[in-house]
């Protein structure tokens, strides 16, 4: 699994692997700071493999009209598509702020081995965003949501599942 590490909170504060995590974090800044002089949310993000970028995103929620497009995500698939692969495994993202539970679970869907951030989800509460919303409601009773969730029971529901199982062509992730 991947560890969400505080940026204040680094194993190893004030050596070389701090210096490096601090000078990836100040372009992940920077992006999103860049991002907001140019329209954009206040989010930036960039994946490395190896010490080599591989990766980066700015927030283009507003400029797509694409909620998942955090920058998180963006970075993610340029990474992904940059690699030619879907797995990240080895490789760190570092954010401008906590990653929402979206991004947070996207990294973990990725297999990245480590996710840096500056900036957390209360920063992000104050700048208006619904981070530390999501946070908590994720960690409520699923029948305290604000957006109900519901499971409804069907014979064909197993059914692609089933089909995967059976294909000789899947490709396991």
């Amino acid at each position: 699994m991947s560890a969400v590490v505080p940026a204040a909170g680094l194993p190893g504060a004030g050596g070389a692997g701090f210096a490096a995590d601090a000078a990836h974090l100040a372009r992940a800044v920077e992006l999103a700071t860049a991002n907001v002089a140019a329209g954009g949310g206040p989010f930036g993000a960039v994946v490395l493999l190896g010490g080599a970028e591989v990766g980066a995103g700015q927030n283009r929620v507003t400029r797509d009209n694409d909620p998942t497009a955090h920058a998180e995500v963006v970075a993610i698939r340029a990474a992904c598509a940059a690699l030619g692969t879907f797995s990240l495994a080895g490789a760190t993202l570092y954010s401008s702020c906590e990653p929402c539970p979206m991004c947070l679970t996207a990294s973990l869907w990725a297999r990245v081995a480590r996710v840096v951030y500056a900036a957390d989800r209360h920063d992000a509460a104050r700048g208006g965003f619904d981070d530390l919303a999501f946070y908590e409601m994720l960690a409520s009773d699923r029948s305290t949501w604000s957006t109900p969730v519901e499971h409804h029971v069907s014979e064909a529901a197993a059914r692609p599942f089933d089909t995967w199982l059976a294909s000789r062509t899947r490709v396991e992730y």
